[in-house]
């Protein structure tokens, strides 16, 4: 699974691999029952630097790759770490509002590296 990072300040597309992918820590993720038959996964994730520029791209990424792969009646919200980001409120609004997700997902490049996050790896 693709990891992207903020670590190269120079270049905004800067990526890593990262093998085996996982989160830093058990309280990153929660899920609880949610409605009927359903459940509530809240996700957080705490971007490499506060300024991240790929702190969206991230969230978007995480969500899409959990939606694609989850088969359960699921509902996501997907969040930087408190404090962890200069931006994070307009952030999580962006990464859990649907139809900024399919705003976002109509620009071409947006949706080429988003795609290539979430593609399985064989």
């Amino acid at each position: 699974m693709k990891s992207w990072s903020c670590a190269s300040q120079g270049n905004p597309y800067y990526h890593s691999f990262s093998y085996p992918p996982s989160f830093t820590a058990d309280e990153s993720v929660q899920v609880q029952p949610f409605e009927e038959n359903g459940y509530l996964a809240r996700i957080d994730f705490n971007p490499t630097v506060p300024h991240c520029s790929l702190a969206s791209l991230i969230g978007l990424c995480l969500r899409g790759k959990i939606q694609k792969n989850v088969v359960e009646r699921i509902k996501l919200d997907i969040v930087i770490a408190e404090g962890k980001h200069s931006t994070e409120e307009e952030i999580n609004k962006q990464i859990n509002d649907k139809e900024r997700v399919a705003a976002a997902l109509e620009n071409p490049n947006l949706k080429e590296m988003f795609d290539s996050c979430i593609r399985d790896e064989e």
